[in-house]
Protein backbone atom coordinates (compact mmCIF):
# COMPACT_ATOMS: atom_id res chain seq x y z
CA UNK A 1 0.00 0.00 0.00
CA UNK A 2 1.69 3.32 -1.07
CA UNK A 3 2.12 5.80 1.86
CA UNK A 4 1.56 9.47 1.36
CA UNK A 5 4.48 10.62 3.76
CA UNK A 6 7.25 12.19 1.62
CA UNK A 7 10.28 11.83 3.17
CA UNK A 8 12.99 9.14 3.74
CA UNK A 9 15.13 8.80 6.98
CA UNK A 10 17.75 5.95 8.07
CA UNK A 11 17.64 6.50 12.04
CA UNK A 12 20.18 3.86 14.24
CA UNK A 13 19.42 3.34 17.11
CA UNK A 14 21.85 2.25 20.69
CA UNK A 15 21.65 1.75 24.17
CA UNK A 16 23.83 -0.67 26.68
CA UNK A 17 22.59 0.26 29.90
CA UNK A 18 18.57 -0.98 31.71
CA UNK A 19 18.46 -3.94 29.74
CA UNK A 20 19.41 -2.79 26.05
CA UNK A 21 17.74 -4.77 24.04
CA UNK A 22 14.22 -4.07 25.51
CA UNK A 23 15.07 -0.47 24.87
CA UNK A 24 16.03 -0.86 21.44
CA UNK A 25 12.76 -2.99 20.75
CA UNK A 26 10.68 -0.19 22.87
CA UNK A 27 12.22 2.67 20.61
CA UNK A 28 11.39 1.05 17.61
CA UNK A 29 7.52 0.87 19.22
CA UNK A 30 7.70 4.42 19.76
CA UNK A 31 8.67 5.60 16.66
CA UNK A 32 6.35 3.59 14.86
CA UNK A 33 3.82 5.03 16.89
CA UNK A 34 4.06 8.26 15.69
CA UNK A 35 1.15 9.38 13.47
CA UNK A 36 3.79 11.28 11.24
CA UNK A 37 5.84 7.96 10.83
CA UNK A 38 6.40 4.65 9.35
CA UNK A 39 8.82 2.08 9.94
CA UNK A 40 9.21 0.35 6.67
CA UNK A 41 12.27 -1.45 7.45
CA UNK A 42 14.20 -2.62 10.70
CA UNK A 43 17.88 -4.54 10.85
CA UNK A 44 18.24 -6.97 13.25
CA UNK A 45 19.62 -6.48 16.76
CA UNK A 46 23.74 -6.42 16.63
CA UNK A 47 26.15 -6.15 20.02
CA UNK A 48 28.81 -4.26 19.51
CA UNK A 49 31.98 -3.12 21.39
CA UNK A 50 31.96 0.84 22.79
CA UNK A 51 33.42 3.20 20.72
CA UNK A 52 35.70 5.91 22.45
CA UNK A 53 35.33 5.67 25.89
CA UNK A 54 35.69 1.71 26.33
CA UNK A 55 35.33 1.06 29.66
CA UNK A 56 31.63 0.21 29.88
CA UNK A 57 29.13 -2.67 28.67
CA UNK A 58 28.96 -3.69 24.99
CA UNK A 59 26.30 -2.03 23.11
CA UNK A 60 22.67 -3.42 21.10
CA UNK A 61 22.19 -1.42 18.01
CA UNK A 62 20.27 -1.59 15.07
CA UNK A 63 19.12 0.94 12.27
CA UNK A 64 15.42 1.68 10.76
CA UNK A 65 14.38 2.91 7.70
CA UNK A 66 11.44 5.23 8.16
CA UNK A 67 9.02 7.18 6.29
CA UNK A 68 7.92 10.69 7.47
CA UNK A 69 5.63 13.86 7.31
CA UNK A 70 8.37 15.63 9.65
CA UNK A 71 10.94 17.54 8.26
CA UNK A 72 14.34 16.98 9.58
CA UNK A 73 14.42 19.14 12.21
CA UNK A 74 11.14 17.73 13.57
CA UNK A 75 12.18 14.16 12.92
CA UNK A 76 15.65 14.88 15.56
CA UNK A 77 12.91 16.91 17.69
CA UNK A 78 10.81 13.88 18.14
CA UNK A 79 13.85 11.80 18.60
CA UNK A 80 14.99 13.50 21.36
CA UNK A 81 11.63 13.45 22.93
CA UNK A 82 11.79 9.56 23.11
CA UNK A 83 15.45 9.66 24.12
CA UNK A 84 14.39 11.81 27.51
CA UNK A 85 11.64 9.52 27.77
CA UNK A 86 14.13 6.52 28.30
CA UNK A 87 15.65 8.58 30.42
CA UNK A 88 18.83 9.18 28.27
CA UNK A 89 21.44 11.02 30.34
CA UNK A 90 24.34 13.52 28.39
CA UNK A 91 26.85 13.23 30.60
CA UNK A 92 30.09 13.27 28.52
CA UNK A 93 31.02 11.98 24.74
CA UNK A 94 30.40 8.44 24.02
CA UNK A 95 28.57 7.83 27.72
CA UNK A 96 26.99 4.65 28.42
CA UNK A 97 23.13 5.28 27.54
CA UNK A 98 19.96 3.94 27.91
CA UNK A 99 18.71 5.41 24.64
CA UNK A 100 20.42 6.83 21.82
CA UNK A 101 18.87 7.91 18.74
CA UNK A 102 20.75 9.71 15.02
CA UNK A 103 19.24 10.14 12.11
CA UNK A 104 22.20 9.30 9.85
CA UNK A 105 20.44 10.02 6.41
CA UNK A 106 17.40 12.14 5.26
CA UNK A 107 16.52 12.72 2.06
CA UNK A 108 19.97 12.79 0.92
CA UNK A 109 20.64 15.45 2.00
CA UNK A 110 23.64 17.53 3.00
CA UNK A 111 23.43 19.69 5.74
CA UNK A 112 26.22 21.46 7.84
CA UNK A 113 23.65 22.55 10.66
CA UNK A 114 25.18 21.87 14.07
CA UNK A 115 22.18 20.82 15.37
CA UNK A 116 21.45 18.37 12.40
CA UNK A 117 24.36 17.85 10.17
CA UNK A 118 23.57 15.49 7.47
CA UNK A 119 24.78 12.54 6.23
CA UNK A 120 25.98 11.61 10.15
CA UNK A 121 29.63 12.81 10.13
CA UNK A 122 30.88 9.67 11.38
CA UNK A 123 28.19 7.30 10.54
CA UNK A 124 30.04 5.69 7.46
CA UNK A 125 33.03 4.95 10.19
CA UNK A 126 31.15 2.96 12.69
CA UNK A 127 30.29 -0.87 11.94
CA UNK A 128 27.38 -0.50 14.24
CA UNK A 129 25.70 1.50 11.97
CA UNK A 130 27.13 0.28 8.75
CA UNK A 131 26.46 -3.23 9.35
CA UNK A 132 22.60 -3.04 10.58
CA UNK A 133 22.03 -0.88 7.55
CA UNK A 134 23.85 -3.11 5.19
CA UNK A 135 21.56 -5.90 6.23
CA UNK A 136 18.23 -4.00 4.98
CA UNK A 137 19.53 -1.64 2.36
CA UNK A 138 23.07 -2.69 1.06
CA UNK A 139 23.24 -0.33 -2.16
CA UNK A 140 21.66 2.31 0.23
CA UNK A 141 24.28 5.57 -0.53
CA UNK A 142 25.41 7.43 2.75
CA UNK A 143 26.97 10.65 1.22
CA UNK A 144 29.81 10.67 -0.59
CA UNK A 145 31.14 7.66 0.77
CA UNK A 146 29.24 5.00 -0.93
CA UNK A 147 27.14 1.93 -0.72
CA UNK A 148 26.23 0.66 2.62
CA UNK A 149 27.72 -2.46 1.83
CA UNK A 150 31.06 -2.08 1.10
CA UNK A 151 31.51 0.25 3.43
CA UNK A 152 30.70 -2.29 6.28
CA UNK A 153 33.10 -4.51 4.30
CA UNK A 154 36.05 -1.99 4.66
CA UNK A 155 35.54 -1.71 8.29
CA UNK A 156 35.14 -5.45 8.97
CA UNK A 157 33.18 -7.52 11.63
CA UNK A 158 35.90 -7.07 14.54
CA UNK A 159 33.34 -6.49 17.51
CA UNK A 160 30.37 -6.62 16.31
CA UNK A 161 28.15 -10.07 15.87
CA UNK A 162 24.62 -10.34 15.14
CA UNK A 163 22.20 -10.71 18.04
CA UNK A 164 18.67 -11.44 16.58
CA UNK A 165 15.99 -10.30 14.50
CA UNK A 166 13.97 -7.98 15.87
CA UNK A 167 10.22 -8.97 15.76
Amino acid sequence: MPTSLPHIAVIALGSNLDRPQEQVKAALEAISRHPQIELNRVSSLYITAPVGYADQPDFVNAVCIVQTALDGRELLAVLNRIENDFGRRRSFRNAPRTLDLDIIDYNGETSSDPHLTLPHPRAHERGFVMWPLAEIAPDYVVGLHGKASELAAKLGEDGIRLQNKVV
